[in-house]
């Protein structure tokens, strides 16, 4: 919905806490669970007509989703125990008295406390925002309009557009300006325009959504109705210039480097001179425009928008951004059209439940340092080497393998594979927030405090070298990611746990789970996309114009798969749109696979629980992506999410595998069975 633009490549949210010291007790325990648990399992299912079901089946019925959820996965199952945790962690804050000033146990102590006190939230209600108003009410031209961009922009919020640091394309040790299209209140520019059922009631709903919050903010319903009106068509009219996700895709498209001079002489009725200026920013760096016909609209908006309809614009984006950190009333409607409308949730998460997920997002780092000294143990970084180190084994193999790339560009995809760095569990260095000013007196202050204090960190990173050593993700956040510019591959703490890891497990559990997630990570340095970097981070195409023609007709047999795969009867997934990850959960299962069978455990074949390890791998692979989703919500995700459903993203993968076949004894008598030569084989 209203989120930033973020530049990496990320696979859907999964992964949990690892327990250490002060949790011994429950570590011993999970020595002695049973790594696949077959309660979870459906054996009345046949793998061979429905792998998702059967691996499942069971945990999918003893785990309805909760009202406070869109979907409900194994992830969730483990990030709500990484909030338990995180909550011991404050609660510790909690019980110290007068902490140093600037300290993590003085900020996390009295953010948190500020946003527990419902009391105060409630009796303030919109008023802790009225300076922003009353900002906006004084505009009385478009260079005030301007000074206002620039002020919300350094709260991190983002009317018009987004700016953000990020390296440069094509010279990837410097730290550049990007421009990114915003502006938008609904979670895809395709709502604006489609005439699709979906759509046009969405519109209508995002109407009355806006009427209803300016009527709470104090206006009268017909006022109200007029506003919701000029902001629906302001907004339509930055989704008309927008690209679309598939065309974002294309990272030379999004790539126009430009000198703030040219920018401004291009969008005159844009001061880019103030606006960098404001984050003290030299006047001649060079800056990225990645869609250069949205900010051409940005500027006709200048010339041709009444001044009223940018106030009322601007205020909207005040309450938009923060109306879950006001009253009731207004997180309530909030919730009403982004929750349950959008999502389907039937209630809100508890209180703590959000004010955990705020205090990550809003003091990530004073949080991830506590977080590592007490859950994050050593052992698991070595394992994860071990792991790593064989999967690169397995993929260098591949690519000496592969039918369809030349030697020319093997070369250089072995030597991209070398150069690959790796992170494990948490940086180096931890970022210094002790400036921060946090106080118990206002929560929704905080957050804007917050929000300043980060957004300079990243504007002060700006025309300067790259941080090799920096992190995008803190290490408590159950995520995992890999970035092109970089050549990196980083695993935050959180995800090391099961059904992703498993110190305990045996190696068939492990490689089905966080093997295939890096085979996942590290085949998209050498996907679509990913090989349009070289192993320095530069946008630099290394593919010859055969192997790109020759990958292309690789991957259209897993379009095709993916476009035909049906979802709530008569809706697809988008094969085009989901492709990278697509490409990357095939690669990942066939890297792994073979990573695993590099193990003596494998060559042991060993049954346990009465599976075999080939059968282990592909549960343990199954478990990963279990998932009850509501029906709003997937729709949603059909149409804005570059992962296909949990459903998919097992069995659109696992028909494609040989070895699949051969743990299940299936044939081609089985109701999925993919013909040899109609199977997809990218890597």
């Amino acid at each position: 919905m209203k989120k930033l633009f973020y530049s990496v490549f990320l696979i859907a949210l999964v992964g949990a806490l690892f327990l250490s010291s002060c949790k011994q007790n429950e570590t011993a325990q999970n020595e002695f669970l049973p790594a696949i648990d077959t309660s979870n399992m459906d054996f009345n299912v046949d793998p061979g007509e429905n792998f998702f079901l059967y691996a499942n089946g069971g945990w999918m019925r003893k785990n309805p989703i909760p009202d406070d959820y869109s979907q409900y996965g194994s992830f969730h199952e483990l990030i709500d125990k990484n909030k338990e945790y995180v909550q011991e962690l404050i609660d510790k804050a909690l019980a110290v008295e007068n902490p140093e000033k600037g300290t993590p146990t003085q900020q996390i102590k009295d953010f948190y406390t500020s946003g527990m006190d419902t009391l105060k939230i409630e009796s303030s209600g919109i008023n802790d925002l009225q300076e922003y108003f009353d900002l906006i009410e004084k505009a009385s031209t478009k260079e005030d309009i301007m000074q206002l961009v620039i002020e919300a922009h350094t709260r991190a919020s983002f009317p018009l557009f987004v700016v953000y640091p990020d390296q440069d394309k094509k010279n990837s040790e410097m730290v550049i300006a990007n421009i990114y299209q915003g502006g938008i209140g609904l979670p895809d520019v395709d709502y604006y325009l489609g005439d699709d059922e979906r759509s046009v009631d969405m519109r209508k709903e995002y109407k009355l959504h806006i009427t209803k919050m300016f009527v709470l903010a104090g206006d009268e319903n017909n006022i109200a109705e007029q506003k919701a009106e000029s902001i629906l068509a302001f907004e339509t009219r930055l989704a008309k210039a927008s690209m679309s996700r598939l065309e974002r895709r294309d990272p030379f498209k999004t790539y126009n480097l430009s000198t703030i001079t040219d920018l401004q002489e291009k969008t005159p009725n844009i001061n880019w001179s103030a606006y960098f200026e404001a984050f003290k920013l030299p006047a001649d760096m060079n800056v990225n425009v990645a869609m250069p016909g949205f900010i051409a609209e940005v500027n006709s908006l200048f010339d041709e928008v009444d001044l009223d309809i940018w106030k009322t614009y601007l205020k909207w984006n005040v309450i938009n951004e923060y109306a879950s950190y006001l009253s009731s009333n207004f997180d309530d409607q909030n919730f009403a059209f982004y929750g349950t409308y959008l999502s389907g949730q039937k209630k809100h998460q508890d209180r703590w439940k959000r004010l955990i997920s705020a205090t990550n997002s809003s003091i990530g780092d004073p949080v991830g340092k506590l977080f590592v000294e007490n859950y994050f143990p050593p052992e698991a970084k070595t394992r994860m080497l071990e792991l790593v180190n064989n999967l690169k084994i397995a993929l260098d193999k591949h690519i000496t393998e592969l039918d369809w790339m030349s030697e020319e560009t093997k070369i250089k995809a072995k030597e991209k594979l070398a150069s690959m760095n790796l992170k494990i569990g948490y940086p180096d260095n931890w970022k210094d927030y002790s400036t921060l000013d946090i106080t118990p007196d206002s929560y929704v202050k905080n957050i804007i405090a917050c929000n300043k204090f980060n957004w300079q960190i990243k504007m002060d990173e700006i025309n300067k070298p790259v941080d090799r050593s920096k992190w995008l993700m803190h290490p408590q956040i159950v995520n995992a990611y890999y970035k092109p510019n970089l050549n990196e591959i980083v695993f935050p703490a959180a995800i090391l746990q099961p059904p992703f890891f498993n110190l305990y497990a045996d190696d068939a559990v492990n490689y089905g789970a966080i093997g295939v997630v890096i085979g996942h990570e590290m085949t998209h340095g050498f996907d679509d996309k990913g090989s349009l970097y070289d192993k320095e981070g530069n946008l630099n195409n290394w593919w010859t114009a055969d192997d790109s023609a020759n990958f292309v007709a690789k991957t259209k047999v897993l379009i095709n798969q993916y476009n035909n795969y049906t979802i709530l009867d008569s809706l697809h997934v988008n094969g085009e749109l989901t492709l990278g990850e697509n490409i990357a959960d095939l690669a990942g299962v066939m890297l792994a696979l073979d990573a695993y069978k590099l193990t003596e455990e494998f060559q042991k074949n060993k049954h346990i629980d009465g599976f075999t390890p080939l059968q282990r791998f592909f549960i343990s692979y199954g478990n990963v992506w279990r998932q009850n989703i509501r029906d709003e919500a997937l729709m949603n995700y059909l149409k804005t999410d570059v992962h296909s459903p949990g459903e998919a993203r097992i069995n659109g993968i696992v028909y494609n595998v040989p070895e699949f076949y051969e743990a299940f004894n299936l044939d081609e008598n089985s109701a999925r069975f993919i013909p040899l030569e109609e199977r997809a084989k990218v890597w």
